[in-house]
């Protein structure tokens, strides 16, 4: 592994899979969204026999392959770059992490892509009944590959189902179903496509709105309007639901993380959550002395509540956490990062006699350094950490991002909730306000799933793997320079894609959707 490198190398290399990641979901969300709205849709024309439902799918299946063929190519560059740039990472634990990747491509992608044809091209060439079953297949195979992939995300931050194997110097999976189908994986599933569902609700809402603004297809824009609101308050409530399960996971598995969420530097039994907040830009180090807020408002016992479903219960701050001390829910005392260093630093040691020791034939004393490794094992990856606030993440961005994703997602329950209203009990055709309410609703959409990505991954640094493998030793070992030169190619080559996609859904929905009033 990789430690005395350049760290721009490695802020590069981080820069450069997040700018990846950013702009894959842009795409993302909305493939998974427009497919339950489609779906819906078609399953109305084939319970009615009413071609409005047909030529309505149909538009909103244009732009859902439009999303759709621009997403794969920036998820192919996402999948490429932990070889290229990440390669002691996917060393490390490629046969774990690339077990979930590989059923994506070859079931979930395969699956998709072969019924995709079908829904563009079988209209009239296959049975109402098969085609109705392809669109929903193509729904069902993106959701599949969200499963996987996010499987693997999960696993990254909650590493479990797998053993340190000594002789091959890698990590090597033990359990295909804890690794499939742990806690963390599952919460995380569904509320990330749970929030597809949501911007997917919204765009058609938003989109919808449009014609009404302009006063065309009146109808098309209603009846896309009644379906697309109902979904988006199924799925925005659920949202909420599973974003309580997901910050609990977080609160068991990622304290630190949770700590970061909440700018909690000091533990507390019976913890409130922050509703509003202004942290203290003079904040440097958890050490430092300084109040961490200017200002707070908290939901009384809130925190406790979603960390360990006990009203009274401890959760540990940002200091609790790097000093240790305090008493785990299994009865032990936390360790500080201090010992965990140590204890890392051991593993380490222990691991390189062991290799050592057999390479010398010396069984006798591999078998006692192989001990003092798997007893140290846990706290591996602490022995790469050269400062102990080197554990603590970027706390503003975290806390600020949690909060958008938070409020955004309030917001989205009320504004469904006011467009059922509206389109069933008012005439909504005549309220321009609510339309560029609709409108404008949509970029806070994408702001809210960027928002939860970053929280999810900006809150688990310095970790690659969460306690197993930092950043640091996870790179490739490549110029800096390369790794610049490639971030602004993917920089304008995403970009031009972005615009194009942009260009091309603005020209579809601008010549609308071929449906009689």
């Amino acid at each position: 592994m990789i430690e005395n490198i350049d760290s721009s190398l490695i802020d590069w290399s981080r820069a450069q899979f997040a700018l990846t990641a950013i702009y894959h979901w842009v795409f993302v969300p909305l493939t998974l969204g427009l497919a339950v709205v489609m779906g819906v849709m078609e399953t109305l024309y084939y319970r009615s026999g009413d071609e409005f439902w047909q030529h309505t799918a149909k538009f909103w299946m244009k732009l859902f392959g439009i999303n759709f063929a621009v997403g794969v190519a920036t998820g192919l560059i996402l999948e490429f770059e932990f070889g290229t740039n990440w390669s002691n990472y996917s060393w490390f634990v490629g046969d774990i992490f690339g077990a979930p990747l590989a059923i994506e491509g070859i079931v979930a992608f395969f699956m998709e892509s072969t019924f995709v044809a079908v829904m563009f091209f079988g209209w009239e060439k296959v049975s109402k009944g098969f085609h109705l079953a392809s669109t929903w297949l193509t729904g069902l195979g993106a959701t599949i590959s969200a499963w996987w992939i996010l499987v693997a995300n999960s696993w990254m931050q909650h590493p479990v189902g797998m053993e340190f194997n000594p002789d091959t110097a890698r990590n090597e999976m033990i359990s295909f179903a804890e690794v499939a189908f742990s806690p963390f994986a599952v919460s995380k599933f569904f509320h990330t496509v749970l929030s597809g569902w949501v911007l997917g609700a919204i765009f058609v809402v938003g989109v919808s709105c449009w014609y009404l603004l302009k006063g065309r297809e009146k109808k098309f824009a209603l009846q896309s309007i009644k379906v697309a609101a109902i979904v988006g308050l199924f799925s925005s409530v659920m949202v909420a639901v599973t974003g309580d399960e997901s910050g609990h996971q977080v609160a068991q598995h990622q304290p630190m993380k949770l700590a970061a969420m909440e700018g909690l530097y000091q533990g507390e039994s019976g913890a409130g959550l922050t509703a509003i907040a202004l942290l203290n830009p003079a904040k440097k180090t958890p050490q430092d002395g300084v109040d961490p807020y200017l200002f707070e408002i908290k939901i009384p016992y809130m925190l406790s509540i979603l960390a360990d479903r006990d009203m009274n219960s401890f959760v540990p701050g940002i200091n609790d956490l790097l000093n240790g001390g305090y008493e785990l829910k299994d009865g032990t005392i936390a360790l500080s990062v201090e010992e965990k260093i140590t204890r890392g630093k051991k593993a380490i040691a222990a691991f390189a006699a062991y290799r050592k020791a057999q390479a010398d034939g010396n069984d006798a004393e591999a078998k006692v350094q192989a001990g003092i490794m798997r007893e140290h094992m846990p706290y591996f990856g602490y022995g790469h950490i050269r400062n102990v606030n080197d554990v603590v993440p970027n706390v503003p961005l975290t806390f600020y991002m949690f909060r958008i994703m938070v409020m955004l997602g309030g917001y989205f329950i009320v504004f469904f909730m006011l467009v059922i209203y509206l389109v069933y009990k008012k005439d909504l055709t005549k309220m321009k306000w609510m339309h560029w309410i609709a409108i404008l609703t949509i970029p806070l959409g994408y702001l809210a799933g960027q928002a939860g990505w970053a929280v999810a991954e900006v809150g688990r640094q310095p970790w690659v793997i969460q306690d197993m493998m930092p950043t640091n030793v996870a790179i490739s070992n490549v110029s800096t320079g390369s790794v610049q030169l490639t971030f602004f190619i993917f920089l304008f080559l995403f970009t031009i894609m972005l615009i194009a996609e942009i260009g091309i859904m603005l020209k579809a929905i601008k010549k609308g959707p071929l449906v009689n009033e």
